[in-house]
């Protein structure tokens, strides 16, 4: 019984973990990444599709992206949704690919992206706190309806705790590296 509660919780804050993660890919860095556009949607024939359903991304230089649309009427779409995006990227189209030119981040545009991944992070923290608390719950109820014994749930509960304590660790060090990207000259 508790061991089931122990195997959702840490599938619940694993996945916490790889959402913090997939979110920080979409912060803008110095350096090009397909993260940073992948999840946008275009509205492609009058649905909204994302644009790595429509496109290959790739990155031949550091600082560039290119998108290669399988479909060439999409062009005009993918670029509309870029300029709607508000990523402070200027789409170059040139009528068979789209590239994107990242400029150099400044000092003041970096420390307000490290705001945004502090802002981030604590949402993480936030998560995984949640699941602890679900499955605190859970273990109580268990107690409380004679499934399990008080000292079952106590160190059922004590086990939550380090599970917790290491995802929060995790969830530290994945926004110090966001961090150390972003502030990295």
């Amino acid at each position: 019984m508790i061991d089931d509660v122990l195997a959702d919780a840490k599938n619940r804050m694993g996945k916490a973990v790889e959402a913090l993660r997939k979110e920080l890919a979409t912060i803008r860095t110095g350096r090009a990444h397909p993260g940073l556009i992948e999840h946008l949607r275009v509205d492609y024939y009058g649905a909204p599709t994302p644009l790595n359903q429509l496109a290959t991304i790739s990155v031949p230089e550091p600082r560039l992206l290119v998108i290669q649309p399988w479909d060439r009427q999409s062009l005009g779409a993918i670029e509309k949704a870029i300029h709607k995006a508000d990523l402070g990227l200027n789409p170059i189209n040139d009528g068979n690919i789209i590239r994107l030119a990242i400029p150099q981040l400044t000092e003041e545009r970096r420390k307000e992206l490290v705001k945004v991944v502090r802002k981030k992070v604590e949402e993480g923290r936030v998560a995984v706190r949640n699941v602890r608390r679900d499955c605190h719950d859970e273990l109580r109820r268990l107690q409380r309806e004679k499934e399990v014994s008080e000292d079952a749930q106590y160190r059922g509960q004590d086990e939550l705790q380090k599970v917790t304590d290491g995802f929060i660790q995790e969830i530290e060090r994945v926004g110090e590296e966001k961090e150390a990207e972003l502030l990295a000259v």
